[in-house]
């Protein structure tokens, strides 16, 4: 073979074994057997002239000479994504596939109705949602866009600032009948608590009172749990007190099955923010879905 052998489509494949670490995986992702990969990653290594790629029955992993090609590589494909783009600029309605990522729970009430609104707006253009509280690395993973609630430090990623989450105390009429309602935040040791394993120091409630003073109270219960929709209905279940994202629970104050406790008192709000891989972000339907997001996720309650 000689270089002129170096397909798109042998790079491709080589770039994604390359952030998924598995020939399997990628032959899953797109619809071909494992074979089909073997031979486009061995047939891309006879045109370049070096190994790629390491192969242990676990893990492919990059050469030092991988490294050096898959950053190029990844350069190229991009580049001529978005030259295309250009090239159809309005003559044609966008298409292809995004990938986002996004909390789970507010991907779940919130995200997944706004990509049917820009899917209906938009028919040609698909979406692949990954739901996950945890953080991934988003080259790796072949993420367009993520959708985070939490302070951010990925400084090699595009940050659209969304706004702030706001959080408040709430608890069901049921609980509140049974065990009380707290009068002041002291009184919350008193009582149980709904807690999130995946939240940082989520065993101490800090809120601040009508005059801006600061209250660090401990927050016990029996029930834990990592996933926001979850504590949701240990909260209509009447199993306890705890503080939530006012767009998790927005619909259920409206209808009576929670009420707010203390709300006199407030709790820190969280930022929400949008992460974009800088390569993609000049890819028309990714931008589309960038601003989409941004101008609906704007009027979402408990968004300020």
């Amino acid at each position: 073979m000689d270089k002129s052998d170096v397909t798109f489509e042998r790079m491709r494949t080589f770039v994604r074994v390359a952030e998924r670490g598995s020939l399997s995986a990628v032959a899953r992702e797109l619809g071909v057997g494992q074979s089909t990969i073997s031979r486009h990653l061995r047939e891309l290594e006879e045109a370049v002239g070096v190994p790629l790629l390491s192969r242990t029955t676990r893990r492919v992993t990059l050469t030092d000479e991988g490294n050096r090609y898959h950053a190029k590589s990844v350069q190229i494909l991009r580049l001529m994504e978005q030259a295309g783009d250009e090239a159809r600029g309005t003559r044609s309605a966008p298409t292809g596939t995004i990938r986002i990522s996004c909390t789970a729970a507010f991907g779940v009430l919130h995200i997944s109705r706004l990509i049917f609104a820009f899917q209906d707006r938009y028919p040609d253009i698909g979406i692949d949602l990954s739901l996950t509280d945890e953080r991934i690395d988003l080259v790796r993973e072949g993420v367009d866009i993520a959708v985070r609630l939490s302070p951010l430090t990925d400084s090699s990623m595009k940050l659209r600032a969304l706004g702030r989450s706001r959080r408040l105390l709430v608890a069901a009429p049921s609980y509140i009948a049974a065990r009380g309602r707290p009068a002041v935040p002291q009184d919350l040791a008193g009582h149980e608590g709904i807690r999130m394993t995946n939240v940082a120091g989520s065993d101490t409630l800090v809120l601040q009172g009508p005059g801006g003073e600061r209250h660090a109270v401990p927050f016990g219960g029996r029930f834990r749990v990592d996933h926001g929709l979850a504590a949701r209905e240990a909260l209509v279940a009447g199993r306890g007190i705890a503080p939530a994202h006012r767009w998790l629970v927005d619909d259920l104050l409206g209808e009576g099955r929670l009420e707010a406790i203390l709300p006199g008192y407030s709790l820190p709000s969280v930022p929400l923010s949008m992460l974009i891989v800088p390569e993609r972000a000049g890819i028309a339907r990714v931008r589309l879905l960038v601003e989409f997001l941004a101008e609906r996720m704007a009027g979402m309650p408990g968004i300020e």
